[in-house]
């Protein structure tokens, strides 16, 4: 009778310990391939651009030292610690040959290179990609991105079957390029006033 009383409140301290700390779901971290470097850069980009961001629950990170068949954007949850990570497409300035890696970064307009650095998250709109979201750059890397229509959109050329029929996603012109199916969470996460952060390694 005590050792059944003992393992019932052994379980039941467990389960409530449970209840107090809730653990990460195993999944985000077992498929997650942000770098902590990373993450430690894109954290103290929003300390430095705190007054423009207003918003600090979530953040998104594009890291495109990664190929464009991985799942290189994460969606980070700074309050529980939960990362999603999807694929996101690069600018086809930024890879010419279209190898799948991002080679260089440009501000440039009419360069349809994808642009390194901070952004603010913007205004949603409906444009020619359908659904999506205006960015703001927030440094000399990135400042002219509102007016080169550099914004986060859904595309075609981003989804599983592109890359196990190419092994790599097609090109943007410079834009945050994401799969349709993927497209709804990351503009209602990562709403107006967000960090985007983008870097190459």
């Amino acid at each position: 009778m005590m050792m059944k009383r003992r393992t019932i409140l052994k379980t039941g301290l467990l389960g409530f310990g449970a209840l107090l700390s809730p653990a990460l779901p195993a999944v985000a971290k077992a498929t997650s391939l942000l770098d902590p470097k990373l993450l430690a850069k894109a954290k103290a980009a929003l300390e430095t651009h705190s007054a423009s961001i207003t918003h600090k629950d979530v953040i998104g990170i594009a890291d495109y030292a990664l190929h464009s068949a991985k799942p290189r954007f994460h969606l980070v949850d700074l309050i529980n610690g939960h990362i999603t990570s999807l694929l996101v497409a690069h600018g086809k300035g930024s890879d010419k040959k279209h190898t799948g890696w991002l080679q260089q970064f440009s501000n440039v307009p009419g360069s349809e290179a994808s642009s390194g650095g901070s952004y603010m998250t913007a205004e949603a709109y409906v444009g020619k990609h359908g659904r999506s979201r205006r960015l703001n750059g927030l440094e000399p890397s990135n400042d002219l991105a509102y007016q080169r229509a550099i914004v986060i959109h859904g595309a075609w050329y981003v989804d599983e079957k592109m890359v196990s029929q190419h092994g790599k996603l097609g090109r943007s012109q410079g834009c945050f390029a994401f799969s349709e199916t993927d497209l709804n969470q990351i503009l209602e996460r990562l709403g107006a006033g967000r960090l985007l952060y983008a870097d190459k390694g």
